[in-house]
């Protein structure tokens, strides 16, 4: 089965939580932002990532504050929660590796988009040898797929591993435990986003081809759901297929060129979120130390 960010989502479900009377109104902030993140759009589209992504920075900004009051810290503080506290760290790690891991991901698709549109304006329009770096740029594309289609197995086997919390201080442990399955399902929703499902690798590279290729044709109404990764990529596997003229070319640089602006975004969304999440992890190893 593959696993997709769908199957990562179903181990969460956003509930609000009820922390004690002496509680910050930043808790019920943090429930908000909750339920906003899974009642928004599906992360079927860059725009709705990105959308996504600045809710995500919101989110851990909250939490930030909350880890500052002090009933939090001596909720996190006290000898018996160690044990959750310390699952807590192991899943704000585990969140940054995801992270740097995206970040390093795009990075690579990055350089390689903008070797390919330095190669496509020497070129200025010749066909021969194009499709042999074409090629090359989807070769080096498919192995950093295979490199995060195990990474998003990984994030699956994963889940659901964590202690019950069964006293009256738990509603907090659980608040930060949702809080990273939502960051989670959405880091996982923009690697599946921009490398595509593991499914996509059984096609046959033409009918990945006709598939997204017949999407971006049926209509405005449809065009707004394209997936700007998907349909580079669609465009370069007909380059390396078939005979190539000038004005297919120039359809590929404009698709590079939106590839290459969708990936821009997200770095900096992903920039924006790293941070946070290591102040998040600071402040709870600060509260463990003092």
């Amino acid at each position: 089965m593959a696993t997709t960010p769908s199957n990562i989502q179903t181990c969460y479900h956003v509930r609000s939580y009820s922390l004690p009377s002496r509680s910050h109104p930043l808790s019920s902030e943090v429930n908000e932002h909750l339920s906003r993140l899974a009642s928004s759009e599906s992360a079927s589209t860059s725009s709705s990532l990105n959308h996504k992504l600045g809710s995500l920075q919101d989110l851990h900004d909250c939490i930030g504050k909350l880890l500052q009051l002090p009933l939090t810290r001596h909720i996190l503080a006290q000898e018996q929660q160690r044990e959750y506290v310390d699952e807590l760290l192991n899943g704000s790690l585990r969140l940054l590796d995801v992270c740097t891991t995206a970040k390093d991901a795009l990075l690579q698709v990055k350089e390689c988009t903008l070797e390919l549109q330095s190669i496509l304006r020497r070129k200025r329009g010749a066909t021969k040898g194009l499709a042999n770096e074409v090629r090359k740029y989807l070769t080096s594309r498919k192995a950093t797929k295979r490199a995060i289609l195990k990474v998003l197995k990984n994030l699956k086997h994963k889940e659901n591993k964590q202690s019950t919390v069964y006293n009256e201080t738990g509603a907090m442990i659980s608040l930060l435990r949702e809080v990273q399955a939502v960051t989670l399902s959405v880091l996982a929703s923009l690697l599946s986003f921009t490398f595509g499902p593991d499914k996509e690798s059984k096609m046959s590279s033409w009918s990945l081809v006709s598939k997204l290729l017949h999407t971006k044709r049926v209509g405005t109404e449809k065009e707004q759901h394209i997936n700007e990764m998907a349909t580079a990529e669609a465009t370069l596997l007909s380059l390396a297929t078939r005979k190539s003229d000038i004005r297919q070319i120039e359809d590929v640089h404009n698709e590079l060129q939106k590839s290459e602006s969708c990936i821009q975004d997200f770095e900096e969304g992903l920039e924006g979120l790293f941070r946070r999440l290591i102040k998040v992890r600071v402040n709870i190893l600060n509260i463990l130390n003092h």
